[in-house]
């Protein structure tokens, strides 16, 4: 039979490192309607900054902010309704260059970059009509 303390201090070292491992492994949540949901997190991020630099805002144009958390941003929510307005226009971008620059079937039409934010934009959130 074990010893009740050494079965304690084994219990308590389990249960610290489980739960070390859970929380150095954020939950991945992502709210992708537009953008395919195999998009690696480095492409992801690249196109948000592209996006920001196109329209010349910050991320919180589009996102939410996270409660609770001063500062923060809550990436999933759909509060912000600019985020909605956002992704109609990235759509619109991807049909504009799908019908008439898709020509390499090998590429995928998020990676097409002809028509862009800033082909309208040009660093302005709102521009000209």
């Amino acid at each position: 039979m074990i010893d009740p303390k050494k079965w304690t201090v084994l219990l308590s070292l389990t249960g610290f490192v489980g739960f070390g491992a859970w929380m150095s492994k954020p939950a991945q949540q992502r709210n992708l309607k537009v953008l395919p949901a195999d998009i690696s997190d480095a492409k992801l991020d690249s196109l948000m900054k592209t996006y920001t630099v196109a329209l010349g805002v910050n991320c919180k144009f589009c996102h939410a902010e996270n409660i609770g958390f001063p500062g923060g941003l809550n990436y999933v929510s759909d509060a912000q309704p600019m985020k909605e307005s956002a992704r109609k226009m990235i759509e619109m971008t991807f049909n504009l260059n799908k019908t008439w620059f898709y020509f390499d079937s090998t590429r995928k039409v998020v990676d097409l970059n002809v028509v862009t934010c800033n082909t309208c934009h040009r660093g302005e959130a709102f521009p000209e009509q």
